[in-house]
């Protein structure tokens, strides 16, 4: 099984609602500029129906370098998670309503 690449969305893009490819890479580049932009500064991104990639904040912590096993401290930071919505864990489940 392969993954959907932005390559692949852009292509559907252009197919499915008649833009020209380099209009259907601008659209996903502006979708995509918007949401990272948003995670940067801290914001979430809930898209109805979809789901929510959340910001979060992880503390210092210990760790290893498994290379050489030597311990460190590892600095804090931010991730993204994402939370899928009922609708799209349905689907993906085949309970479709």
């Amino acid at each position: 099984m392969s993954a959907l690449t932005k390559q692949i969305i852009i292509e559907k893009i252009s197919e499915e609602i008649n833009q020209s490819p380099p209009q259907a890479k601008d659209t996903v580049e502006h979708l995509l500029e918007i949401m990272k932009s948003t995670l940067a500064s801290g914001e979430d991104v809930m898209i109805s129906g979809f789901g929510k990639f959340q910001v979060n904040e992880k503390a210092p912590r210990k760790g290893r370098n498994p290379a050489t096993d030597q311990e460190m401290m590892l600095k804090k930071r931010r991730v993204v998670t994402f939370k899928c919505a009922g609708i799209l864990r349905n689907r993906i489940n085949g309970q479709d309503l």
